[in-house]
């Protein structure tokens, strides 16, 4: 059990800093901004490492292999963020003004809520999974597409749009939606899909009501706080 956990944590950490270097190299020599980049990289990552829980063996241990991952990188941004590690090309990928400290806000939150719900929520139930795949594909989105697709602000918060809260809800929905179907093809989550889109539904549609808000640099604490307490009455 030990040796296939071990080997399942290796696999899912070469992973996931395969896909952070890669990004933050893109970002190092020009190719795509730095907040765009980040972006990429906050998509990109929940789903990788989301999916990589199926390669662990049913074991209460396996949460907390899984967890050293995204706390292992959350303590890298803190280090990065506090001056005490140098690390340029992580700053200019996952930062919008390519200052340091930027990383204590949106990247600390993000890998400390990763860590978190892998801990509390692993596979036994939906929640968690939901939570993750709302904040990557939902609130990841919501800024890429709202600041290049054209459209109108929103009343009470003219920072964000009406596009980009339509990627939100329906980035989020799908990506969940996508992931939790290969949970349930994989046999680790007894559900079925004809009981997952409503509720998935009214849960992106309050995390996109909470992530419309004026509520800058929290995005990555409140959309799945939203999503675990909807989770626990629509998913339970």
């Amino acid at each position: 059990m030990l040796h296939s956990s071990f080997w399942a944590f290796i696999i899912t950490l070469l992973l996931a800093l395969a896909w952070l270097r890669v990004n933050t190299y893109i970002a190092a020599r020009g190719w795509v901004s730095g907040p765009v980049s980040r972006k990429i990289i906050h998509i990109g990552t929940g789903p990788i490492f989301v999916l990589c829980w199926l390669l662990y063996p049913e074991s209460y241990s396996s949460r907390f292999w899984a967890a050293l991952i995204p706390l292992g990188i959350t303590v890298q941004f803190l280090l990065v963020g506090l001056g005490l590690l140098r690390d340029e090309a992580a700053v200019v990928a996952m930062t919008r003004h390519g200052l340091a400290r930027e990383i204590l806000r949106g990247p600390l939150f993000y890998g400390i809520v990763f860590v978190l719900l892998t801990i509390l929520y692993w596979y036994d139930t939906p929640i968690g999974l939901v939570a993750l795949m709302l904040l990557c594909g939902g609130d990841g989105l919501a800024d890429l597409i709202g600041k290049r697709v054209p459209s109108f602000s929103l009343p009470w918060s003219r920072t964000k749009t009406i596009a980009g809260s339509l990627a939100m809800l329906f980035g989020g929905w799908g990506m969940a939606a996508l992931v939790w179907g290969i949970f349930i093809l994989g046999g680790t989550i007894n559900s079925s899909f004809s009981e997952l889109f409503g509720p998935l539904f009214v849960i992106a549609l309050l995390a996109t009501v909470i992530e419309s808000l004026p509520l800058p640099d929290v995005d990555n604490l409140t959309v799945p706080a939203v999503a675990v307490l909807a989770g626990h009455f629509l998913l339970s």
